[in-house]
């Protein structure tokens, strides 16, 4: 926002309240009302708003106090800001930031809990990242912010108030990651294990456990879900001959599902010398009871088990 004065962010609770988890907190009384912006209840109507600001020239940022709210405007979404350079053809850019945590949080059932990333990595027009740490959250906004097209950014409500180290590149204020490249975590040879956004700590929690039995696997945060970074889960998988994906979004129609279909569909298939194996939440709504909850989402057991049922270990 200090580097360009068209950008500007709007939503519920975002400037007086510094936002429902405090991401917004400060930028109110520095930038004040016309570009920190209160809105009513309504995501149809503050998302079209933003979108015709987009098209116009300005830059905002729409936040979603979460993504399950977003289907209240998914219409402003993807046939208003995903379609409309294609429709001009290429004469109206929309350059828009739809964000918010995205996907399971804790004890808020069915309605709030669901992982936004098939749905909208589907969808032609729109890029999608789902940020893991603060490396990534960092440098996928502000990526994001920067982006001439619309850019859906999910994060994760359970990571808000999580630390990570972070090298003094990512503390320059000129840091910034490409949209579309996915990150190795932890290298290894014997299994690749990829991931977005909580899924990563899960697995790089599993492949710990893995390597005190000796079994090394490649942990790739993918950062970006469209475009996806095909190419390093390729690289990767040509080396280790395995695969197993982890996410928190349902199984049918799953980010999994998309990194298997490319597997078959690229020579990288003829390297693998077993079944690939998707680890994803329980086909079922969300429950709220805790302990079914636990039970409806990939867990570090749910990933060994998976590992060592595609190498062949008992």
């Amino acid at each position: 926002m200090e580097r360009d004065e068209k950008v500007f962010i709007l939503g519920e609770e975002v400037a007086q309240y510094d936002g429902a988890y405090k991401v917004s907190r400060g930028l109110w009384k520095k930038y004040g009302d016309k570009r920190v912006i209160d809105t009513p209840i309504t995501e149809m109507g503050f998302a079209g708003i933003a979108v015709g600001a987009a098209m116009a020239g300005l830059r905002p940022v729409c936040e979603f106090m979460t993504f399950n709210f977003s289907m209240q405007a998914i219409d402003q979404v993807i046939n208003s800001a995903a379609k409309t350079f294609y429709m001009s053809a290429g004469t109206v850019n929309v350059p828009i930031v739809f964000r918010g945590p995205n996907g399971a949080a804790a004890g808020v059932g069915a309605q709030h809990s669901q992982c936004f990333g098939a749905w909208y990595s589907h969808c032609p027009g729109l890029k999608v990242v789902s940020p893991y740490d603060s490396e990534d959250a960092k440098g996928l906004l502000k990526a994001a912010i920067r982006d001439p097209d619309p850019v859906v950014v999910l994060e994760n409500e359970m990571l808000y108030g999580v630390g990570y180290p972070v090298s003094d590149q990512v503390l320059d204020k000129n840091f910034v990651l490409p949209i579309g490249k996915a990150k190795i975590m932890r290298p290894g040879k014997h299994i690749t294990i990829v991931a977005h956004s909580k899924s990563v700590e899960t697995a790089l929690q599993a492949a710990n456990e893995l390597a005190g039995k000796g079994i090394e696997a490649e942990v790739i945060n993918l950062r970006s879900l469209r475009p996806l970074d095909s190419e390093t889960i390729f690289k990767s998988v040509q080396k280790t001959h395995h695969l197993v994906t982890v996410e928190q979004g349902w199984p049918q129609s799953g980010i999994g599902s998309e990194i298997c279909a490319r597997i078959m569909e690229h020579e990288t298939f003829f390297h693998l010398d077993a079944p690939i194996w998707r680890v994803t939440g329980v086909d079922v709504p969300m429950p709220y009871a805790k302990t079914l909850e636990a039970a409806a989402l990939p867990q570090v057991p749910d990933v060994v088990t998976a590992v060592n049922k595609v190498l062949g270990v008992k």
